[in-house]
C-alpha cells in the first residue's frame, strides 16, 4: 500500500477564511446533528498521484460529506474518458469543460471534491475554489509520483518518453499555483491513505475551530 505521512500548515493568506460559505449538514431524519454541521465545502488540489481520490474518499466519510472526483464528473457528463477528450479537443478544449464542471459542482452543498491536477491553471478556477470552500493542497514529491503512477497508462499528460522530466516541469509550473490557491498544505509520506485521512480530519476540525474563534 502507498504510504503517506501528514503535516498540516496554514497558508499565510488564511485570514480570509471566515468568509467561506456555511453549507450545513444534510442529516437523515431523526439523526442527531453532528459537529460537522458547519463544515464548509472541502476541495483537494494537488498533482496526479498525490492521493486526492484515494485519501479524499476516506476523508469524505470522516466528515460525512459527499465525495466527488472532478475528472469522473466530466467523464460521466461527456460519456468518454478524459484521454479521449484530450485526443479530440486538445488540452484547451478539456480545460474549458473542466472549468464549466468545476463551476457547477463547486456550488453543491456539503461536498468533498477531488480536483484535477491542472484545474488550478486558470485564475478563475483558483478564485472560485478559494471563495467557495476550504482548499487543501496534497503536496507530494516527483519521486513519490513516479512510484505511484508507475503502471498508469490513462493520464494523457503523463504519456511522455521521460516521465520524470515531464513531472518535474509540471511541478515547477504548478506548485506556485497550488500554494496560491490552498488554505492548507498536506505533505504526504509513510502512512496509509486511511491514516492520513484520519489525521487530516482531526487537524482540519481543530484548525477550523481555532480560526472561527478569532
Amino acid at each position: 500500500m502507498i504510504g503517506f505521512a501528514l503535516v498540516l500548515f496554514a497558508h499565510s493568506d488564511f485570514r480570509a477564511w471566515p468568509n467561506f460559505p456555511n453549507t450545513g449538514c444534510r442529516c437523515k431524519p431523526g439523526k442527531q446533528r453532528s459537529r460537522h454541521m458547519n463544515m464548509p465545502r472541502l476541495f483537494l488540489v494537488g498533482p496526479m498521484g498525490s492521493g486526492k481520490t484515494t485519501v479524499g474518499r476516506h476523508l469524505a466519510k470522516r466528515f460525512e460529506m459527499e465525495f466527488l472526483d472532478l475528472d469522473q464528473e466530466i467523464e460521466k457528463r461527456c460519456g468518454v474518458d478524459v484521454s479521449i477528450i484530450f485526443e479530440i479537443e486538445g488540452e484547451a478544449g478539456f480545460r474549458e469543460r473542466e472549468h464549466a464542471m468545476l463551476d457547477e459542482v463547486s456550488r453543491r452543498e456539503h461536498i468533498l471534491l477531488a480536483t484535477g491536477g491542472g484545474s488550478i491553471l486558470r485564475p478563475d478556477n483558483r478564485q472560485l475554489l478559494r471563495e467557495r470552500g476550504l482548499v487543501v493542497w496534497l503536496k507530494t514529491s516527483v519521486d513519490q509520483q513516479l512510484k505511484r503512477l508507475e503502471r498508469d497508462q490513462r493520464r494523457p499528460l503523463l504519456q511522455a518518453p521521460d516521465r520524470r522530466a515531464r513531472l518535474d516541469a509540471m511541478a515547477e509550473a504548478r506548485n506556485p499555483l497550488y500554494a496560491e490557491c490552498a488554505h492548507l498544505v498536506v505533505r504526504s509520506v509513510n502512512v496509509s491513505p486511511m491514516a492520513m485521512a484520519n489525521r487530516a480530519h482531526r487537524q482540519i476540525l481543530d484548525f477550523i475551530q481555532q480560526e472561527t474563534a478569532r
